[in-house]
């Protein structure tokens, strides 16, 4: 395996936590973020630790994404972008989120998504608006509770 050099090194962004360190390395415009149980010297050879779970994959991709940069080679393919749809529902989850969290009511949040001209005062009880809006609160609550990390695992199997 390659020595990181010194003069990569000044480019890594370092931060300590209580679980260690982690550090962003930037090479060749791609982004690597890493964790390591020490902080990285240069000069040392490094092993990637794998845990054996039910994100071995992606962690596998990105272990050889970094490899490759490291070794001057081409990063290779990266996880698939969210579609512009679920980029949407995952604002519009966030932003109700934020809402509830405040304690406006639903009809409220709806208005501010979705506009207060899109929802008639009759008919707000059985409207596909309130539906939407209950279900983007629930997703919203969902993401935050570490179904966020389910963002990570797109495009896999259920298990």
């Amino acid at each position: 395996m390659n020595a990181i050099g010194l003069a990569d090194l000044s480019a890594v962004k370092f931060r300590q936590a209580a679980d260690g360190w982690h550090a962003v390395l930037r090479i060749h415009g791609i982004e690597h973020r890493l964790w390591l149980r020490e902080p990285l010297v240069a000069g040392l050879p490094y092993a990637a630790e794998l845990p054996l779970d039910r994100d071995l994959d992606i962690r596998v991709h990105a272990a050889g994404r970094l490899w490759r940069a490291l070794n001057n080679r081409p990063a290779g393919p990266q996880f698939p972008d969210l579609s512009p749809q679920q980029r949407q529902r995952l604002t519009l989850a966030l932003r109700a989120l934020d809402a509830r969290i405040e304690g406006n009511s639903y009809r409220t949040i709806a208005e501010g998504l979705f506009g207060a001209k899109s929802i008639t005062e009759r008919a707000w009880k059985t409207h596909d608006l309130r539906s939407r809006t209950i279900r983007l609160v629930q997703d919203g609550v969902a993401l935050m509770r570490g179904g966020y990390l389910n963002l990570l695992r797109r495009g896999r199997k259920r298990e």
